[in-house]
C-alpha cells in the first residue's frame, strides 16, 4: 500500500517511515499542510497519517478537504492532542481513526492494518482463482493447495489484481502504490516482478493486455 505520513517532527516522521516500510509499505512523508494538500489531490493514496499540529495549519483542514472532495482516503490521525473533544472533532471531521502521542510503533501499523482492511470492502475471506487461492486477511497464496511465498512488493500487485477480478489494472497504479516519491523505479520493474509471480503461480495467473496494463487470470 502507498502511505503519506504528515508529520513535522523530523525524527518521528523517519521512525514512523521506516517502520512502516519495514511492513511492506511504499510510504512519502511532509511535514507541511500545504504540501499535503497538494499530495493528496496528485496520488491516490491508501491511508494518510495525520499529525494535526502543523506548522503551516490545521491537519484537520486536510481531513475536511479529502471528504468535502468525497474522497474516501483513510485518515489515521497522530497526535498530542488528547482531550476527548478533540478526539471527536477529529472523527466528526472524517478521520477514521486516532492515535495520541507518544505512540508505540508497533500498534500504529496494527491500526492502519485495522484500517486499510475496514476499508477494502470488497475483502472477501477467500478469492479463488482456479487453482490459485488468495487469503487477504492473512496475506496468504496457495497454488494447488500449497503455499507460495512472494515478496511483500508481489503481494502488493497480487492483492489489487485479485481485489477487481476482470478489471485491467495499469502499470502506472502498480508504480504509485509500491514506490514512495523520490525512488528510483527502473523502468521494467513491474515487467520484473510479474514474470517472478507468473514463475511461482502459473503463466496464466496474470494477464497481459497489450497497452493497458494487466488483469487477473486463472492459473
Amino acid at each position: 500500500m502507498r502511505l503519506l505520513v504528515v508529520e513535522d517532527e523530523r525524527d518521528l516522521a523517519g521512525a514512523v517511515a521506516d517502520h512502516l516500510r519495514a511492513a511492506g509499505h511504499a510510504v512519502d512523508t511532509t511535514g507541511v499542510l500545504q504540501d499535503a494538500l497538494a499530495a493528496v489531490r496528485t496520488t491516490a493514496y491508501d491511508l494518510v497519517l495525520l499529525d494535526l499540529h502543523l506548522p503551516d495549519g490545521d491537519g484537520l483542514s486536510l481531513v475536511r478537504d479529502l471528504r468535502n472532495r468525497s474522497v474516501e482516503t483513510p485518515v489515521l490521525i497522530a497526535t498530542a492532542r488528547d482531550r476527548i473533544m478533540e478526539r471527536i472533532a477529529g472523527l466528526e471531521a472524517g478521520a477514521d481513526d486516532y492515535l495520541v502521542k507518544p505512540y508505540d510503533l508497533d500498534e500504529m501499523v496494527a491500526r492502519i492494518a485495522a484500517i486499510l482492511r475496514r476499508a477494502d470492502s470488497s475483502r472477501a475471506a477467500l478469492r479463488q482463482f482456479g487453482p490459485i487461492s488468495v487469503v487477504p486477511a492473512t496475506k496468504t497464496v496457495l497454488k494447488d493447495g500449497l503455499p507460495v511465498g512472494l515478496t511483500a512488493k508481489e503481494w502488493e500487485i497480487l492483492d489489487r489484481l485479485s481485489r477487481r477480478p476482470g478489471v485491467t489494472v495499469a502499470k502506472t497504479e502498480f508504480e504509485d502504490a509500491l514506490y514512495g516519491f523520490g525512488n528510483e523505479v527502473e523502468s521494467n520493474a513491474i515487467e520484473a516482478h510479474i514474470s517472478r509471480m507468473r514463475a511461482k503461480l502459473g503463466r496464466g495467473a496474470i494477464e497481459t493486455v497489450r497497452g493497458f496494463g494487466y488483469r487477473m487470470g486463472q492459473g
